[in-house]
């Protein structure tokens, strides 16, 4: 059966990347990611966050890292991943984020900064 699981965002960085490398060596960078939507309710502004968890792995954190600070604007595309844990309690928690697999910065550039697309190839990472 065919299955689709892709996502496509633009926001922005609610702080800045933070990067680490798992056991195996892989750099991982997580950040979270702000999506705003805004309405008009008869003449009143109205506005919704969706706060979003982001990973990037490989080359593709490392870009996140070095060009990405908090309020970068960008689109980004990637997949989702749940996750789950035991809480102190012993109760089991789960918790969704977005994999990245490739970003664009929106943000206007000064002369002196790369054009940037960054596409990262769809592996199976893990920690």
């Amino acid at each position: 059966m065919p299955a689709l699981n892709r996502v496509q965002l633009i926001g922005r960085l609610g702080k800045d990347p933070e990067s680490k490398y798992t056991p195996t060596g892989k750099k991982v960078a997580h950040f979270s990611l702000a999506v705003s939507q805004r309405w008009k309710t008869g003449s009143e502004m109205k506005e919704y966050t969706e706060w979003v968890n982001i990973e990037a792995w490989g080359r593709l954190g490392e870009v996140c890292q070095e060009y990405l600070k908090k309020g970068s604007l960008v689109y980004l595309e990637g997949r989702l991943k749940t996750e789950k844990y035991e809480d102190k309690g012993g109760d089991t928690k789960f918790f969704t984020k977005v994999v990245a697999l490739s970003l664009q910065f929106l943000d206007k550039r000064d002369k002196e900064e790369p054009m940037l697309t960054v596409e990262e190839e769809a592996v199976d990472y893990e920690a």
